[in-house]
C-alpha cells in the first residue's frame, strides 16, 4: 500500500488514462478524487471504487476555469483533509494543419492542457506546503513533449510547455518536499486516440489502418500501442517516490518511439 493515507486528485479521470491512474492509486491505498468535466461519469467511477472498498470522490472540474478548479480542490480538501498528489491529466485533441487552426481552437487546446496544469497546480500547492508532508505533482505530457508531428501544433506546444512548468515547480517546491515530474506516453488506445484515427485518415488521404501502422506506431520498436496500465504504473512510481532525488524529470513511455 505505497500510498496509504495519501490523497490524490486526478483530472480527466472519468475515463481513459486518468481513470486507470485513479484505480492504480486507489489500489495502493490512496483517497482518490476523480475530477472531470463530466460529473455524472466522475461520480459513477467513484461509486465503482467505493463499492470495491476504496475511498473515492467524484468532483466536477473544468480545468480551464479558475473558479471551478479552486472550488473543486476545496471540496477535496473538505472531504479528505488535504492533498498529497496531483495528476494533471485532462486533455483533448484537435488536428489540423497550422493554417487551418482557428484562434479559438488554438486557445482551447492551450487552455485545457497548459492553463489547466497551472491552475490545478496553483490550487494544490498551498495544501501540500501547509501539510508538511510534501507532495507529488505529475503532468501528463506526451512524446509530443519531446518532438513534433504534423497537424498538432497547439498540442505539441502545450505538451512542451508542461516540461518547463514541471521544472519550475520542482525548483520552487523542493524546500517543501514537493516533487514535479512529467509522464510522456506514446499513443495510447483511448477514446481520444480512436477519434484521431479517422480524422487523420481524412486529412492525410490514407486508410485508418495506415494511420495506425504508418503514422501512430511506425517509430515504435514493436508496433504496439502503449497501454493505460503502462502509464498508470509510471504514475504510481512518481507518486510514491520518497525523496527529491526524482524531480523535474520527464519519462517517455512509448515502446521506443522516442529514446533519450
Amino acid at each position: 500500500m505505497k500510498l496509504q493515507g495519501k490523497t490524490a486528485i486526478v483530472t480527466g479521470a472519468a475515463s481513459g488514462i486518468g481513470r486507470e491512474i485513479a484505480l492504480e492509486f486507489a489500489r495502493a491505498g490512496a483517497n482518490v478524487a476523480i475530477a472531470d468535466l463530466n460529473l455524472t461519469a466522475a461520480n459513477a467511477a467513484a461509486a465503482e471504487m467505493v463499492a470495491s472498498g476504496h475511498q473515492a470522490l467524484g468532483v466536477a472540474m473544468d480545468v480551464a476555469d479558475e473558479e471551478a478548479v479552486d472550488s473543486g480542490v476545496k471540496a477535496v480538501v473538505g472531504k479528505f483533509g488535504g492533498i498529497d498528489i496531483l495528476v494533471s491529466n485532462a486533455g483533448i485533441q484537435i488536428v489540423h494543419p497550422v493554417e487551418e487552426f482557428t484562434y479559438s481552437e488554438w486557445k482551447k487546446m492551450i487552455a485545457i492542457h497548459l492553463d489547466g496544469a497551472f491552475l490545478t497546480t496553483r490550487a494544490c500547492l498551498p495544501h501540500m506546503y501547509e501539510s508538511g508532508r510534501g507532495g507529488s505533482i505529475i503532468y501528463m505530457g506526451s512524446v509530443h513533449s519531446k518532438e513534433a508531428s504534423p497537424l498538432k501544433a497547439p498540442y505539441v506546444t502545450a505538451k512542451h510547455g508542461l516540461i518547463g512548468l514541471a521544472k519550475a515547480v520542482a525548483k520552487e517546491g523542493a524546500q517543501h518536499g514537493v516533487r514535479a515530474n512529467v509522464i510522456c506516453p506514446g499513443f495510447v488506445r483511448t477514446p481520444l486516440v480512436d477519434k484521431q484515427i479517422p480524422e487523420q485518415a481524412k486529412t492525410l488521404g490514407i486508410s485508418e489502418d495506415d494511420v495506425i501502422k504508418n503514422v501512430m506506431l511506425k517509430q515504435t520498436v514493436d508496433g504496439e500501442f502503449t497501454t493505460v496500465a503502462d502509464v498508470a504504473a509510471v504514475a504510481l512510481f512518481f507518486a510514491a517516490f520518497p525523496t527529491n532525488a526524482l524531480t523535474g524529470q520527464s519519462l517517455v513511455v512509448s515502446h521506443g518511439w522516442f529514446m533519450q
